[in-house]
């Protein structure tokens, strides 16, 4: 999972996520109604955001785990599979192999919410893709495993194409 972390690495980057995760979250997509979830697992991410009264027009896993998701790959996403979704909403796996090609992939498509490590924002890997980072919600240790918490602080980052490179705004934890 993060760089300090001495737990084995799950196929996929498959972590459920906790309904705690999600909960720093609201306050920023109280203007959205629907959302499509292209990374679901499971579909947790779907159930806490459901919740609290958005509607998941669409779902998709590479490897489906739950009722309601279908099979496809998020980096082959098009424009019909979002079924008109207001913003793509999603926990994908942080390998920067597939993380980073669908930061654009997503975010060519609608406003995109990712749940990714903190300390991303600060290598230079991170340069190209602050053109399109809007918004950095602070979430700080999230409990993976079995209410254990990792080892690396996360955020919630918004991407959008608009590229504004000084339109990005940081909001801590409250």
């Amino acid at each position: 999972m993060g760089k300090r972390s001495d737990f084995a690495r799950k196929p996929r980057d498959f972590y459920r996520t906790p309904v705690e995760a999600v909960a720093p979250l609201i306050p920023y997509i109280a203007d959205v109604q629907t959302f499509c979830e292209p990374c679901a697992g499971d579909g947790a991410l779907i159930r806490s955001v459901s919740a609290i009264g958005l509607q998941c027009v669409s779902a998709y896993d590479i490897e489906p785990n739950g009722v309601g998701i279908d099979m496809h790959d998020a980096l082959l996403l098009g424009e019909h599979h979002l079924k008109g979704a207001d913003t793509i909403i999603t926990n994908p796996p942080w390998d920067r192999s597939i993380l980073h090609p669908l930061i654009v992939q997503l975010s060519d498509l609608r406003p995109t919410w990712l749940l990714f490590d903190a300390d991303w924002m600060h290598t230079k890997q991170s340069t190209q893709f602050l053109p399109r980072l809007r918004k950095i919600v602070s979430i700080g240790r999230v409990k993976w495993f079995d209410k254990t918490a990792g080892k690396d602080n996360s955020c919630w980052y918004l991407f959008d194409k608009q590229s504004d490179p000084n339109a990005t705004r940081f909001y801590g934890r409250m």
